[in-house]
């Protein structure tokens, strides 16, 4: 059986490396992942990021964040998402899913629609090409939009101190990233989650779990009856 791609989306400041994280924590230790891991069924559970998944990756997100590439223009930052995808999808997250594994993927598609699509205002169906290539059709099979206000989330940025280059971006550009999440959750429901990120730590870390106990009984439940 092919793997999963679980994917964190969301503003700045919504929580999703933490959160990204604590799923894969619990997931290790649940007994329903711990019987499919027993049987071969998911062989591991990896965690990986956009950008910078790769050893390509890394030096890309360098020349995408760093607060040096001030000047980097719309169009070359968008053709940088994509190549990062590009070599992520190959190098890392194909091979995963198709060994059975899952990948918990802070970022994907969806980023680049609402930063460099809503907040950039590059061409839409531009995106879903570069996207369409770059991922070879993979859209991910479940992804938790951590939703919360833009503003907030800057704040929530802006306390953990040095921002970098798109945390610094003004907040129209980020709420205008904002709207691109709200439409596309609108858009595709059966993929984009959306979970309360207002809530604290623990209290957002519930909710995913929940999500993912009632999607590994839909993904998996013959095999868990089985073994």
């Amino acid at each position: 059986m092919s793997g999963k791609l679980i994917v964190f989306e969301g503003v700045e400041g919504s929580g999703k490396s933490t959160q990204l994280l604590r799923l894969q924590q619990w997931l290790v230790t649940h007994p329903m992942v711990q019987k499919l891991q027993a049987c071969d069924v998911v062989p591991s559970i990896i965690t990986t990021r956009e950008p910078g998944g790769t050893e390509l990756g890394k030096a890309l997100r360098s020349l995408l964040l760093d607060n040096q590439s001030a000047a980097l223009g719309a169009q070359a930052e968008l053709l940088l998402y994509a190549a990062d995808r590009a070599q992520h999808i190959e190098e890392v997250i194909v091979p995963a899913i198709e060994a059975g594994s899952w990948v918990l993927c802070d970022r994907f598609i969806d980023s680049t629609v609402a930063y460099q699509g809503y907040g950039r205002g590059l061409s839409l169906s531009l995106i879903e090409q570069l996207n369409a290539i770059a991922t070879q059709g993979i859209s991910g099979h479940l992804t938790l939009w951590l939703q919360l206000d833009a503003e907030q989330g800057l704040t929530r940025s802006h306390s953990r101190g040095q921002l970098d280059r798109l945390e610094q971006s003004g907040l129209t550009f980020h709420q205008q990233v904002q709207q691109g999440f709200e439409t596309l959750a609108e858009q595709h429901p059966e993929r984009i989650v959306p979970i309360d990120a207002t809530q604290s730590e623990e209290g957002v870390a519930q909710q995913i779990q929940t999500v993912l106990e009632q999607r590994i009984n839909t993904w998996y439940g013959r095999y868990l009856q089985i073994y």
